[in-house]
């Protein structure tokens, strides 16, 4: 079978709360690591998320 073009990754708080959000990426148009400045509930404000694996 062919390998899925959309892969599930975690987008990891940068403000060390350990808050995160499960997103989905094509991994065939974006080869680099995913970033967004989302909300974090824990830190009570909007932060940069880092892209990081699914364990």
């Amino acid at each position: 079978m062919a390998k899925a073009t959309t892969i599930k990754i975690k987008l990891q708080s940068t403000a060390d709360t350990g808050y995160f959000y499960v997103a989905k990426k094509n991994s065939r148009t974006m080869t680099e690591k995913m970033t967004k400045r989302k909300y974090d509930p824990v830190a009570r404000k909007h932060v940069e998320f880092k892209e990081a694996k699914i364990k």
